[in-house]
């Protein structure tokens, strides 16, 4: 196998290329669809897919101020970051 075509071990990390956000709470039959550079957002209740807009937003700017990049923050940073920028 080629090193590009190689398959990350069990053991080694999936790299991180951007964020999904699935709202599971949709009962209006609304199809509410945000995406941004590395991020999608689909399905939810309108006030659950502006929670998670706002969330995303923020995670981003909050990288952007770290000077950080979606693909090489350690997973722990990010977890952190998202905790932060969720509205409460």
């Amino acid at each position: 196998m080629s090193e590009s075509s190689e398959k990350p071990s069990p053991r080694q990390p999936v790299p991180i290329n951007g964020l999904l956000g699935i709202g599971l709470d949709n009962a209006d039959g609304h199809k509410r669809i945000t995406r941004g550079e590395k991020f999608a957002l689909v399905r939810g209740s309108q006030e659950t897919h502006e929670r998670m807009t706002e969330t995303a937003l923020k995670t981003f700017e909050e990288l952007k101020k770290r000077d950080k990049h979606i693909e090489t923050v350690d997973r722990k940073e990010l977890a952190e970051i998202i905790k932060k920028s969720t509205p409460q």
